[in-house]
């Protein structure tokens, strides 16, 4: 993480803005201080199938839960 001053942030504003476009984040200093975090609204683009294989589901996903877990859930006694 790439650090700026106010006085640098202020002068190259756009430019950080494009780096933060790109997934880049930017700290702000005052003082030498960190005191703001300039990052992209969105971290990353998804892609489909990029968790394959690491998660299965199970057969019993949609089955009825038992009512013990229910009652817990529900907040009853």
């Amino acid at each position: 993480m790439k650090e700026y001053s106010v006085h640098e942030a202020k002068t190259h504003l756009s430019r950080l803005l494009r780096r933060a476009e790109a997934g880049e984040e930017v700290v702000i200093t005052r003082s030498g201080l960190p005191v703001a975090r300039l990052a992209p609204v969105y971290e990353s683009r998804r892609s489909f199938g990029q968790d394959r294989r690491r998660f299965v589901v199970p057969d019993d996903f949609d089955a009825p839960l038992a009512e013990e877990l229910l009652r817990d859930f529900e907040g009853r006694e």
